[in-house]
């Protein structure tokens, strides 16, 4: 085998006992679990912003990029609910380039797994302690998903991860909500079968366990646009294209139609100043139209302490070092314009 295996890394129950969570802590996050759960089912209006760093980069902005939410969290939690994006680990297209803190938990120095993973789990817990936080974070690997099971709020499934059947699998045995992005093809219909996968009860292989999975009803849409065959970035956050997806909800025996919208990738270009027009047409469409209100549960925005992007050689403190982000002075404004909208 072509491969060097270099260190058994520990099992995920061993480093939950290294790095616990108190009992304060699970109170906190059993309470937001409920919050949360309760928006998806369609019991509370309240609306959902996934909102952060395209990747957790460094520790402390982070972390002071999370204080800054808690403080716009208190202004606005009558009508909006806070979950920040901690994303740890980052797809690369061609395999190239920084694939995240479980990674590299510093950026300058060479890949270290085992570093990476105490550096995550970290990082939420920290999150969860300091500012009663649980966050989001992106299943890049399911078979390191339950490094981080207890602490987290909400699982993304990237674009080129929704057609995977493993993907799909661990996605029915989380008890969090999960989103399924649309495929880079914008393909619906492949989104639609991997929440029916994820929905479903599967027996499976995990981790080295033969596993029964007893079928996840929080798993949702995510809308991210998508690339079409010439390479050029297509939309779909617009009304029609709402639309279109309740109705595809409406034909189909899925559980709690749920859709997020996330306000980058594809849907801006990449733009991502566009993220702040993107969000508040989402908004405007679910005020115009019962079902799309009833639909869309919530956003999803990258945001960091600075505008745009910077090479990792540049040390810019929260400067994203992937894709850009909306700096914090205009994600401040946007929220709290939002929660005026709605």
């Amino acid at each position: 085998m072509n491969m060097h295996f270099y260190r058994k890394l520990p099992i995920p129950q061993v480093i939950k006992q290294e790095y616990p969570l108190d009992s304060a802590m699970e109170e906190v996050k059993n309470k937001r679990a409920d919050e949360i759960k309760n928006i998806f089912e369609g019991k509370s209006d309240k609306f959902i912003l996934i909102i952060g760093p395209c990747s957790a980069d460094n520790q402390d902005s982070v972390l002071d990029y999370i204080s800054r939410l808690r403080r716009v969290e208190d202004q606005v939690k009558d009508k909006i609910l806070i979950i920040p994006r901690i994303y740890t680990n980052k797809p690369r297209t061609t395999g190239a380039g920084y694939k995240g803190m479980l990674h590299q938990p510093n950026p300058d120095d060479k890949p270290d797994m085992l570093k990476g993973i105490v550096a995550i789990r970290e990082l939420h817990l920290k999150a969860l302690k300091d500012y009663g936080f649980t966050c989001a974070d992106e299943m890049l690997y399911p078979e390191n998903h339950r490094y981080l099971s207890d602490l987290l709020a909400y699982v993304a499934v990237g674009a080129r991860s929704t057609e995977d059947q493993q993907h799909r699998l661990t996605a029915s045995g989380i008890d969090v909500p999960v989103g399924m992005k649309n495929p880079t093809s914008g393909d619906l219909s492949i989104m639609m079968n991997s929440i029916k996968a994820a929905q479903s009860s599967h027996t499976f292989i995990y981790r080295g366990w033969e596993v029964k999975s007893s079928g996840n009803p929080l798993t949702h849409a995510i809308l991210r646009g998508y690339v079409d065959f010439a390479g050029n970035c297509i939309s779909n956050y617009h009304y029609e294209n709402l639309v279109a997806l309740s109705e595809l909800y409406a034909a189909s025996d899925l559980s709690n139609p749920s859709a997020i919208v996330d306000t980058n990738h594809a849907n801006s270009s990449k733009r991502f100043l566009e993220q702040i027009r993107i969000a508040k047409e989402v908004v405007s469409n679910r005020n115009q139209n019962a079902d799309i209100k009833k639909l869309v549960k919530g956003l999803m925005i990258e945001s960091y302490i600075e505008d745009g992007a910077q090479k990792i050689s540049e040390h810019i403190y929260g400067k994203s070092i992937t894709d850009p982000c909306l700096g914090w002075e205009k994600t401040e404004k946007l929220l709290l314009e939002l929660a005026d909208m709605l």
